[in-house]
């Protein structure tokens, strides 16, 4: 078998490259997202929850284009790339923050409002960009983004999304198998951005938050992705917090990360020491992610 590359697992050979380049011939003047499309349906290439695998395609035919592999039509519209138009244009919103020093128990009731894929989206996305730390990254893959909220005041910023691939401290935790890993991945999210905004100061509401957190976000993902989560996870930057609130909602301390990066092939650091943190939706999920 004369294998060219390997893209997301996804094998390309001299066959399936005489395939491609016949699907970009005939579909040429309906565009790459049609393409795509064609090509996902043809290999019967789905998510989890069905859907096309279209946007990793196009990435597959990117990449045979970079290699000068295949000759992709042009764009029909420039720039049509929501990442690209999301750096070019910053999020901007009408917003004055009030200083709030209260009691958690003065604050109900409390609401967790989901925001992906509705107009306060783009207000979750200035506000991360604003006032968290890593700014705002357009998050790919599964995904959820939520503003908390008491009243009319706005409160905190959650997102969560697609876990890791490969953590050595997470998959011994489960004691995963790769097959396993490959399998139920999806089952695991990521808390990627967690944000109090910096004029609310209340005690103990971060843990309480996260506690709230992990009772509806299964349900939530399920209504969006036809899928539960049974495992929420995510990293904490040992230089500028002590991973307080996670401990306090009964988070287990997994391990540490090594400070190489994912991409770093030497054996030096060269970024933080980031302290790991996972904690189960179910009792059983070890038994279901190693064997379910």
């Amino acid at each position: 078998m004369n294998v060219i590359l390997t893209y997301r697992k996804r094998v390309i050979t001299q066959d399936v490259l005489c395939f491609i380049r016949k699907v970009i011939d005939d579909f040429h003047s309906e565009g790459r997202s049609a393409i795509s499309r064609r090509l996902c349906e043809a290999w019967d290439w789905r998510q989890v929850n069905g859907y096309l695998k279209d946007g990793v395609c196009r990435g597959l035919l990117l990449q045979l284009e970079r290699n000068q592999l295949v000759i992709l039509p042009p764009r029909i519209i420039d720039n049509n790339n929501n990442a690209q138009r999301g750096r070019k244009t910053q999020a901007t919103f009408d917003y004055c923050p009030t200083p709030l020093n209260a009691a958690l128990a003065d604050l109900a009731p409390i609401e967790l409002r989901q925001v992906r894929r509705t107009p306060e989206e783009k207000l979750f996305n200035a506000l991360v960009q604003q006032y968290h730390y890593l700014g705002y990254t357009r998050l790919v893959g599964e995904h959820l983004k939520y503003l908390v909220y008491a009243g009319d005041r706005l409160l905190a910023c959650f997102a969560f999304s697609s876990a890791p691939y490969a953590i050595d401290c997470r998959d011994n935790f489960f004691g995963w198998s790769q097959e396993a890993r490959e399998r139920n991945r999806h089952l695991l999210a990521y808390n990627s951005r967690f944000l109090i905004l910096p004029w609310i100061r209340v005690p103990h509401l971060a843990s309480h938050l996260l506690g709230r957190i992990a009772k509806t976000i299964s349900q939530d993902w399920q209504s969006l992705y036809h899928h539960p989560i049974l495992w929420l996870e995510t990293f904490v930057d040992t230089e500028k917090f002590a991973g307080t609130c996670y401990r306090a909602a009964n988070w287990t301390l997994l391990g540490l990360t090594t400070g190489r990066g994912t991409k770093n092939k030497s054996q030096k650091r060269v970024t933080s020491i980031k302290a790991m943190y996972g904690y189960p939706l179910v009792r059983d999920y070890k038994k279901r992610l190693c064997h379910g």
